[in-house]
């Protein structure tokens, strides 16, 4: 008999039978691989993933000895018997995805090494216990691009989709196994979305007939807009645009159409990304509210739990995180898109579980340049091979589509989900834009004194400290500092007070940074908007006059010169907006026009730095695929910043003492821990280490991921992290 699986303390006749488990393996592939027309192949990696378990050495193994690799033989297993049924790129494909099945997608330079290697005989007796089938290997219904080089980037994408089923499928068939020998097993019982959906419209409709029952001079537009996407939720799935001004309405609406639409068409869940960590909490909060806590997973990480390594945290939030079984999922563009370009099977698992979604992209003009061509082209291949319908959600709407961006999505006006967006464009339009040139610190001061509320965004956390203290200084009412020197926690708290002074009419003058755009529902009379894109601009309006109380000739958002350069990524946005002829910098066409000038000033190369796309090629039927460089290299926001906990709130405090626990669950910690998190560059923090203002805490145990500051005098209610404040340190110009 051989064996898959061993239990410590149990004698071989408990363990798993070796069939058995390939077995199940395959029938969980298959059915996770059918989503995309790929059972067989599916079915043909769960079979022989683990062949190499049918050696004398790997049964050693399971009885205390040495390490035996029982991945390649499977690997060169499919390929052969791939090549024999001419299905011999398939069986390449698959053979990336068994060798890989423990360490990780890798290049086809270690993918070739592995099929040449010499390996222990296999015992014969495989071939009577299972029978793999490497014929019909092909996708049924796989759609190419017309792009020849576009071909091999969705062969990976396949493959890539291949290895995620066949990771789920041997973990849940392994958990399955040992979980016979827990006390608890492992709860993974979330609802299926087609079994909840009418439940969760029901639910929708009662939270819009509560606000509509508030009055308000936005909600009769709201309501228009929600009507309108409704109808349209039975169209074929595939890509939409939805083009809501802010104010609008549009989270809920595409809430709404979510649910309509995939009822429409028994999608699977919905998935909504969101690109700044900074608002995902209050998105989460709305959907929990509207939908019941037990339909959304929240999954973002501001420490890295894929550094934890174990199996520590098997409850239920933990494994959910792993598979995105949820069917509500609230996550961030850059677990989303990082996670479509891994190779770890830890990351990768999940991927299988985006087919047949709903997929809203939250602010889609956020995905950042230098990432934008691998990205587009990962969503048009969910769209066109995967049964995704993926909806852009703006009120600023990128110019992706053919002929315009190059290798593109086909979109079309009739996939447009709002009611006439010029109209909305000019109904909604709440604010009027001045752009005056150089304003100083001290013209800003001069400016914010003349009016009791008012905004100023600026460009960095270091200039927005020092207006900050320069308006304190003038001895300002109702200044308040908003930056991501302040963790998410503390944040919320100072954006409370912010909501309400201004609903009591009382002094409030904020100086922020970016993080009040994305998506902040705060409504100023005045706002001051340092020079950025174009789609910044706009989003800084969307702060200004909100509710449409006032007119708009009276709501003066004012774009300025500040004395501190830009940095160079904005600048290179302010030139694109510079070349827009539109004098209407608020309209559909002007946005446009700028979208154009931004994606034509980087260049085809500079849409994708990494070469992602480029990384995987096909020549005379073989697939040179560098899944490991890709995943390497592929980072949506390139600042590399590292975390910092700030132990200051109870929660906090509770979390970090956890740790402290012989069974410590370091998953949930980090998870209770994300917004007491402040991101310092990587310099900043080996220095305040160094001086031990900064200590990891249980390193022996955790390594690296809890980097706890000591020094609570760096941390002030008003500044948040003032890491420069330690005067002895050398930070060179490392304030952001």
């Amino acid at each position: 008999m051989y064996y898959a699986h061993s239990v410590e303390g149990r004698e071989s006749d408990m363990w798993q039978p070796l069939a058995g488990h390939l077995q199940a393996v395959a029938d969980e592939a298959g059915i996770r691989t059918a989503k995309f027309g790929m059972a067989p192949a599916g079915r043909l990696a769960g079979l022989l993933h683990d062949l190499g378990k049918y050696t004398a050495g790997f049964q050693a193994r399971l009885r205390g000895g040495g390490r035996v690799d029982h991945a390649t033989a499977g690997a060169q297993t499919a390929f052969a018997l791939a090549r024999a049924a001419k299905n011999g790129l398939l069986g390449q494909i698959i053979a990336y995805a068994i060798a890989g099945h423990h360490a990780g997608l890798g290049d086809r330079n270690e993918l070739a090494a592995r099929l040449d290697k010499a390996l222990d005989g296999l015992d014969d007796i495989w071939r009577s216990e299972i029978t793999p089938d490497a014929s019909n290997l092909m996708p049924v219904g796989f759609t190419v691009r017309a792009e020849k080089d576009r071909m091999a980037f969705q062969l990976a994408f396949l493959g890539r989709m291949l290895f995620s089923a066949l990771v789920d499928a041997d973990y849940r068939d392994t958990e399955r196994f040992y979980a016979q020998f827990e006390p608890k097993a492992p709860d993974r019982d979330w609802p299926r979305l087609c079994d909840r959906v009418d439940g969760l419209i029901a639910r929708v409709d009662a939270d819009l007939a509560a606000k509509a029952a508030t009055g308000g001079k936005m909600n009769p537009l709201r309501r228009e807009i929600l009507d309108h996407v409704r109808v349209r939720a039975g169209m074929a799935p595939g890509l939409f645009t939805l083009t809501v001004p802010t104010g609008g309405g549009k989270t809920l609406a595409s809430l709404a159409f979510a649910l309509a639409h995939a009822r429409a068409h028994g999608l699977d869940r919905i998935i909504y990304a969101i690109p700044f960590t900074s608002i995902i909490d209050q998105t989460a909060g709305i959907f929990r509210q509207v939908l019941g806590a037990g339909m959304v997973l929240e999954h973002h990480a501001s420490i890295d739990e894929e550094k934890l390594g174990g199996r520590e945290a098997r409850d239920k939030l933990r494994l959910a995180m792993e598979d995105w079984a949820a069917p509500v999922v609230v996550t961030t563009n850059v677990q989303f898109f990082e996670s479509l370009f891994a190779n770890r099977p830890s990351s990768c698992r999940k991927l299988h579980n985006i087919a047949r979604s709903v997929i809203i992209l939250d602010e889609a003009q956020a995905i950042p340049l230098p990432v934008l061509r691998p990205c587009v082209a990962a969503l048009d291949e969910l769209a066109r091979n995967y049964s995704c319908s993926i909806i852009l959600c703006t009120a600023t709407q990128p110019a992706l589509a053919l002929p315009t961006f190059p290798g593109g999505l086909d979109l079309t006006p009739e996939r447009e989900l709002a009611p006439d967006p010029a109209r909305l464009q000019q109904a909604l339009r709440r604010v009027t834009l001045r752009r005056v040139g150089l304003m100083t610190d001290d013209h800003l001061i001069d400016a914010l004194a003349g009016t009791p509320q008012g905004l100023v965004i600026v460009n960095s956390r270091g200039h927005a400290r020092k207006v900050y203290e320069a308006a304190v200084a003038a001895g300002l009412e109702g200044v308040i500092h908003l930056t991501t020197r302040q963790y998410a926690a503390h944040r919320r708290r100072i954006l409370d007070d912010v909501r309400h002074r201004l609903t009591d009419k009382q002094p409030c003058r904020v100086i922020a940074t970016s993080l009040i755009e994305a998506g902040v529902d705060v409504d100023f009379p005045r706002v001051w908007r340092a020079e950025a894109g174009l789609d910044q601009i706009i989003q800084a309006a969307g702060r200004c006059n909100r509710e449409g109380r006032e007119a708009a000739d009276d709501s003066i958002v004012t774009v300025f010169q500040a004395e501190h350069p830009a940095p160079r990524e904005i600048r290179a946005f302010c030139e694109a907006m510079g070349r827009v002829k539109d004098p209407d910098l608020l309209s559909l066409a002007a946005m446009d026009q700028y979208f154009q000038e931004a994606y034509w000033q980087r260049g085809h190369a500079q849409l994708d730095a990494h070469r992602v796309v480029d990384a995987f090629k096909t020549s005379d039927g073989t697939p040179h695929f560098n899944y490991r460089r890709v995943a390497e290299v592929f980072r949506l926001i390139e600042d590399g910043l590292a975390p910092v906990i700030i132990r200051r709130d109870q929660v906090a405090i509770d979390a970090l003492d956890r740790l402290k626990a012989a069974d410590a669950r370091p998953g949930g910690v980090a998870r209770d821990l994300q917004p007491h998190v402040v991101q310092v560059p990587p310099k900043v923090r080996s220095q305040l280490l160094a001086a031990g203002h900064v200590r990891f805490q249980q390193p022996d145990r955790f390594g690296d991921q809890f980097a706890v500051l000591q020094a609570p005098s760096l941390y002030r209610e008003t500044i948040g992290l003032a890491w420069e404040d330690a005067d002895y340190l050398d930070l060179d110009n490392q304030i952001l």
